[in-house]
Order: structure tokens, then C-alpha cells, then sequence
């Protein structure tokens, strides 16, 4: 063993102990570094789980209120100064396998500015829009089979106002 590293005889846990024994403390700050990296790395991944699982119910609640609303015609209500709101966005992406000829297909009816390397989802979803309310709630024949549209309704939340 050679300044604390190995050397072509040396092993990794002779390496320890001559880490620990200059140490004094009996942990190496290099072992302390990577169990701290692996604990936060663990860490992490379990919080990420987390979300996942998180987000997952947010959209399940989403959805159950946003139905249950409809189905009572409820536009809005408050509850604890928190305001919830039916609200619906207009969402549009390419048909599968579609992307090259709608992007083909979009510069040569003069929107080539909504191209890049792809197009943004919610700039293609504000077009779209825009071209349904331009044509009567009616996609455009050129961008038939092109893209994909529906209606989300979603919930939305906010502070009250206070009265």
C-alpha cells in the first residue's frame, strides 16, 4: 500500500482499514461521500415513487370532481376560501406516425412557423383551437387525420375572493 491507494497487491478492504487508521475517526470521508450519494440517491428515486403516485391520484381526484360537477351543473363553489372552477382547454397532438407529413403538410398552408424540430403541444393545441373557432367548430380538411383533438375538463383552483 502506497500513500493510501492500492497497489497491484492491495485490496479494497486494506484500503479501508488504512483509510480509517489515518482517519482516526474510523470512517473515511470518501466512504462517508458515496454512502451520503447512495442515501440521497435512494432518496430520491423514493420521493420520485412518491410523486408519481401522488400525481396519479391528483388526476383521479381531477377527474371525479370535474364529473361529479358536471353532472350537478355545478360551475364553480367555494370551500375553506379555496375557489374550484370547471374549466376546459382545447388539447391537440399528431396523429401517430403523422408528424413528419402534419409538419410538411402545416408549412405548406403557410403555419411553418408553429414547426421547429416538433411542435409545441400547447401551440399546436392553441391552433387548433383557433382554426375550430375560424371554421365553425369544424377541423379544417387539411389537418384531418392529422392530429388528434378533445376537450380535458379539469378543476381549477384558487383563492377566493374574500366577500
Amino acid at each position: 500500500m502506497i500513500d493510501g491507494r492500492l497497489n497491484g497487491a492491495g485490496t479494497q478492504s486494506s484500503y479501508t482499514d488504512n483509510a480509517r487508521a489515518r482517519n482516526g475517526s474510523g470512517g473515511s470521508p470518501l466512504f462517508e461521500l458515496a454512502d451520503e450519494l447512495r442515501r440521497l440517491r435512494d432518496l430520491k428515486a423514493d420521493l420520485e415513487g412518491r410523486v408519481r403516485d401522488i400525481n396519479a391520484r391528483i388526476d383521479e381526484t381531477d377527474y371525479r370532481l370535474s364529473e361529479l360537477m358536471a353532472e350537478t351543473e355545478t360551475q364553480n363553489f367555494t370551500r375553506a376560501g379555496i375557489m374550484f372552477y370547471l374549466t376546459t382547454k382545447t388539447r391537440a397532438s399528431a396523429v401517430a406516425h403523422t408528424k413528419s407529413e402534419l409538419y410538411s403538410t402545416l408549412k405548406a398552408q403557410g403555419y411553418g412557423d408553429l414547426v421547429q424540430e416538433t411542435v409545441n403541444a400547447n401551440s399546436l393545441s392553441a391552433f387548433v383551437k383557433e382554426q375550430l373557432e375560424e371554421h365553425g367548430d369544424t377541423l379544417p380538411a387539411w389537418l384531418t387525420g392529422l392530429v388528434n383533438v378533445y376537450d380535458k375538463t379539469t378543476v381549477g383552483v384558487r383563492k377566493a375572493q374574500k366577500t
